[in-house]
C-alpha cells in the first residue's frame, strides 16, 4: 500500500486534527442540529424501495435504515422484512414529518416523475440525498435540484453507478491525454427497452390492489385509472411516469461522454422514432445532439461535437477497423468515440474501454480512485463537512446538467412532429426557433385493422395545440393534484 495519504484521508483525518470534528453526534449537539460524527452511522430513510431502491438500501445497510416509504406495500414486503426495525409509510411526506430531525439522509428510487419533489423536499430540510437515475423527469427539475444542492450544501449523488467504476475513469484519461485526438462525433446505443413500449392507452380500468395507494403513485401527474400495465415496474414506458429507454439507460451510457468531453448545454437537437404515441414512449428512437466548441484542455482540443443516441434495437453503423463478428453491445449498450487519431469504444457504465487500433496506451490517473461502492461513497460525503467535502462520483453539480442533456433527448423525440431541427438556449431553458404559429399533435390510437385482406390505418389524433406552449410544458411540468415544487433558488 502506498505510503502517501490520499486527499480523502487527509480531509477526514487532518481536518479533524486542525479544527476539531467536522460533525459530532446528534446525541451530543441535539437532533435539531442535524449533525452526525464521521465515525457514526447515518440515519437513512428510503422512498420508493420495492425495486432498485432495495438494491441501493442493501448497499447502505451498514448504516441505520430508520424509515421506508413506498406506495405499494405488497411490492415492498420483502424490503420491510429485510429492515424490520424501520418504520413503514405509504406517504413519504408523513415519514418526513414524523421522523424529521432524526433523518440524516434520503435515498429516492420512485418512478421518474416524483424524483424531483421528493428530493427537493428533503434538501430544503437539510437532508443529504441519493436519487436514482434519471435524476428528474424534466429539464427544469434538473436545474432546480442542482441549485438546491448548492444552496443547502448537502451531499448528493445520482444512481448512475458506472460513475464510480474504473472504466469511466479510463475513458476520461484517454480523452484528456489526447490518446484518440480531438473527438468530433460519438455514437451511443442501448438494447433497451426490455419493458413494454409503443402501447396505446388502455381502455379498461383494473381494480386497485388493496396494498397500493394509486393516488400517491400518480402524485403530481394527471389523474388516470389504474391498469396493471403501469405498475409494478412497467411505468418506465409511459410519458407521465417515466422517460423511456433513453431516460433509463442514457444516464449510464452517456455519462463518460458528458464528463470526458466537458459537455454543457447542447445548442441543437433532433429526434425521430417509430410511431410516436401521445401517452407511451416509442419502441425505438434516435436522437442527435450538437454541442458547441468548448475550451481546449492542456493536451487536446474540444471542437464542436455531434452525439447520437439509438435504442430499441437500433445500433449505429460499425466503425471502420472493428473486427467482423465483434459485438459492440457490452453490458446493455455502448459508446463509440470517433477521434482524429483513433476510435475509442466502451460498454454501458463505461465498462471495458478499448481502442479500435489495438493500442493499449499507458495513461496517468487523472480521475480520483473510488474504492467504495457508489452508495457508500455518498455516505462518506455525507459525513464530511461542506467546506472540506470531496464530492461524490455523480454529485448534482454534475448530474443535474448531465440529466438536462438526457431529458433533452426526450424533448426532441416528443417534438419530432414539428419536422425541424430544434435550437436550444440552455441557460434560459427554452427553444428559440419554434415558429410562433406552429401547432403540434400526436397519435392517440393507430387504428390499425385488416379489411378484406388489406391493412388500413385510421389514426386518432390529439387536437392540434400551440407548439411553444406544448414545449414549455415538457420543459417544466405543471404539477397537479395539490403537489408543488419549491421555488428555484
Amino acid at each position: 500500500m502506498s505510503s502517501k495519504m490520499s486527499r480523502r484521508r487527509f480531509l477526514q483525518a487532518g481536518t479533524t486534527a486542525a479544527v476539531g470534528l467536522t460533525v459530532v453526534p446528534s446525541t451530543v449537539l441535539g437532533k435539531s442540529m442535524g449533525y452526525t460524527a464521521p465515525s457514526d452511522k447515518l440515519n437513512i430513510v428510503g422512498v420508493g424501495v420495492g425495486g432498485m431502491g432495495f438494491a441501493n438500501l442493501k448497499n447502505l445497510e451498514s448504516q441505520n435504515i430508520i424509515g421506508l416509504a413506498d406506495v405499494d406495500w405488497k411490492y415492498s414486503q420483502n424490503v420491510f422484512n429485510h429492515f424490520p426495525n424501520a418504520k413503514k409509510y405509504y406517504d413519504y411526506r408523513k415519514m418526513y414529518d414524523e421522523l424529521g430531525d432524526s433523518i440524516d439522509a434520503v435515498m429516492v428510487a420512485t418512478a421518474d416523475h416524483t424524483h424531483a419533489i421528493i428530493a427537493a423536499d428533503a434538501m430544503t430540510m437539510g437532508k443529504h440525498v441519493y436519487v436514482q437515475k434519471p435524476l428528474t423527469h424534466t429539464v427544469y427539475e434538473s436545474r432546480l435540484l442542482t441549485k438546491l444542492a448548492a444552496k443547502h450544501k448537502v451531499a448528493t449523488s445520482m444512481g448512475n453507478q458506472g460513475a464510480s467504476g474504473a472504466g469511466v475513469r479510463q475513458v476520461i484519461d484517454w480523452i484528456r491525454d489526447g490518446v484518440i485526438g480531438e473527438v468530433t462525433k460519438v455514437d451511443t446505443f442501448t438494447d433497451r427497452p426490455i419493458w413494454p413500449q409503443g402501447l396505446m392507452t388502455p381502455k379498461k380500468a383494473d381494480k386497485v390492489p388493496k396494498t397500493l395507494n394509486w393516488d400517491l403513485f400518480i402524485g403530481p401527474a394527471a389523474k388516470r385509472p389504474f391498469n396493471e400495465i403501469y405498475h409494478p415496474w412497467n411505468w418506465r414506458g409511459w410519458w407521465d411516469f417515466g422517460t423511456g429507454a433513453l431516460g433509463d439507460m442514457a444516464c449510464h451510457i452517456l455519462h463518460p461522454v458528458f464528463k470526458g468531453l466537458n459537455l454543457g448545454y447542447p445548442t441543437k437537437v433532433q429526434g425521430t422514432s417509430s410511431m410516436l404515441l401521445n401517452d407511451c414512449a416509442p419502441n425505438a428512437q434516435m436522437v442527435k445532439y450538437i454541442f458547441p466548441e468548448r475550451d481546449n484542455l492542456p493536451k487536446v482540443g474540444m471542437p464542436e461535437v455531434e452525439v447520437n443516441w439509438y435504442d430499441g434495437g437500433l445500433i449505429p453503423f460499425r466503425p471502420e477497423g472493428v473486427p467482423a463478428g465483434k459485438n459492440l453491445n457490452d453490458s446493455g449498450g455502448g459508446a463509440i468515440f470517433y477521434g482524429t487519431k483513433d476510435t475509442l469504444v466502451c460498454g454501458c457504465y463505461g465498462v471495458n474501454p478499448w481502442l479500435v487500433s489495438g493500442r493499449k496506451p499507458e495513461s496517468p490517473k487523472t480521475q480520483r480512485e473510488v474504492t467504495l461502492s457508489h452508495e457508500m461513497d455518498w455516505v462518506r460525503a455525507c459525513k464530511e463537512s461542506p467546506a472540506n467535502r470531496v464530492e461524490t462520483s455523480s454529485p448534482f453539480s454534475e448530474a443535474g446538467p448531465f440529466n438536462e442533456m438526457v431529458v433533452m433527448g426526450v424533448l426532441a423525440v416528443r417534438l419530432q412532429g414539428l419536422n425541424q431541427e430544434l435550437h436550444w438556449d440552455g441557460e434560459n431553458m427554452k427553444f428559440t426557433n419554434i415558429p410562433s404559429d406552429a401547432k403540434i399533435r400526436t397519435i392517440i390510437e393507430d387504428g390499425f385493422k385488416i379489411t378484406d385482406g388489406h391493412p388500413t390505418f385510421n389514426k386518432t389524433w390529439t387536437d392540434a395545440v400551440d407548439a411553444n406552449a406544448y414545449a414549455e410544458e415538457l420543459i417544466k411540468h405543471t404539477y397537479q393534484n395539490g403537489w408543488k415544487l419549491p421555488d428555484m433558488p
